[in-house]
């Protein structure tokens, strides 16, 4: 098994909520790609998180979790900037997030200082996420794609408080149509998806993310699941049936099963191979849906089997 390469955001979440009945916020160590990050490390996976990380108290915890948890750090840069923050509430499970830091901790990365090294000789590359509204480290992905030898995965994770009129959005779907058409796999959310594409339904994305050139998309559906297309097939792949307690980092955890079988075992052949692995991945995501915290409710394997035994 080789290695995997997640480029994208770190930062500290400021989570909605209470102690001794008054309002307060509860730090928690987040970003979407660091979730995946991780999640690949939990489940078995080799994986080096790249990107900048700030020159503060926080960040250095931020440097210590990921190590605790077994992720590489050999493609991070120390950048002088405090640690963005991001004000997560809550309406149900489903987590909105407010950012502050200007400049942004985690969009510091140059193409200049990314490890070619490292990223040419990963067997798995993921980037996405709101690193790529960040000029300096979209030329650090842009680099990353062209230099990857192995599987490269992608994952628009989209948020729309960062995106300001008509013209970023348009600038925003043109990257994620410019990473789509060369990658092995995208996944999105729903979310994502209306989005991005306001009004289609999401086989059409599907189909119009799979013209461009993905192999395979992957979209979760939240409690129904997720639809699996590849070549000119689709399929639904159903969810465990649980009560939620807290969804964030849900789809990030998606992703990382997939990228950890993919280290594992390689590309699917076919449809029913990525309709296996989603099966598996959405099993993932229902153990981090039933408790709170993103990274931190991350599992292994065996508390996946646990769970989700057969």
């Amino acid at each position: 098994m080789g290695h995997a390469v997640v480029l994208g955001e770190a930062l500290v979440d400021l989570l909605d909520s209470e102690h001794d009945g008054a309002p307060v916020f509860r730090q928690a160590i987040g970003g979407g790609p660091l979730n995946v990050a991780v999640g690949v490390a939990r489940l078995g996976g080799q994986v080096q998180f790249v990107g900048s990380l700030g020159e503060d108290t926080l960040a250095d915890r931020i440097r210590s979790f990921l190590t605790d948890a077994g992720v590489g750090l050999a493609g991070t840069v120390t950048v002088a900037a405090p640690t963005t923050l991001a004000v997560t509430t809550f309406a149900g499970p489903e987590p909105d997030f407010r950012f502050y830091g200007d400049p942004p901790s985690y969009g510091l990365l140059e193409a200049d200082a990314l490890d070619t090294d490292l990223v040419a000789g990963a067997d798995v590359l993921y980037a996405g996420s709101i690193v790529l509204l960040c000029p300096a480290t979209l030329a650090a992905a842009r680099r990353a794609w062209a230099l990857a030898g192995g599987m490269r995965v992608f994952d628009p994770n989209v948020r729309p408080r960062l995106l300001d009129g008509p013209d970023a959005w348009d600038a925003l779907r043109a990257v994620v149509a410019e990473f789509a058409a060369g990658a092995h796999l995208v996944k999105l959310s729903t979310a994502d998806a209306e989005l991005l594409y306001p009004g289609q339904p999401v086989e059409s994305v599907a189909a119009y993310l799979r013209e461009l050139g993905a192999t395979a998309v992957v979209v979760t559906l939240g409690a129904q699941g997720a639809l699996v297309a590849t070549g000119t097939e689709t399929v639904r792949v159903p969810a465990p049936k649980i009560e939620a307690v807290d969804a964030t980092g849900a789809g990030d955890s998606v992703m990382a099963a997939l990228v950890a079988d993919l280290l594992a075992d390689g590309e699917p052949a076919d449809l029913a191979g990525w309709a296996d692995r989603v099966a598996f991945a959405l099993r993932v995501a229902a153990v981090v849906c039933e408790s709170p915290g993103g990274a931190t409710s991350m599992p292994t394997r065996p508390q996946v089997h646990t769970r989700f035994p057969g």
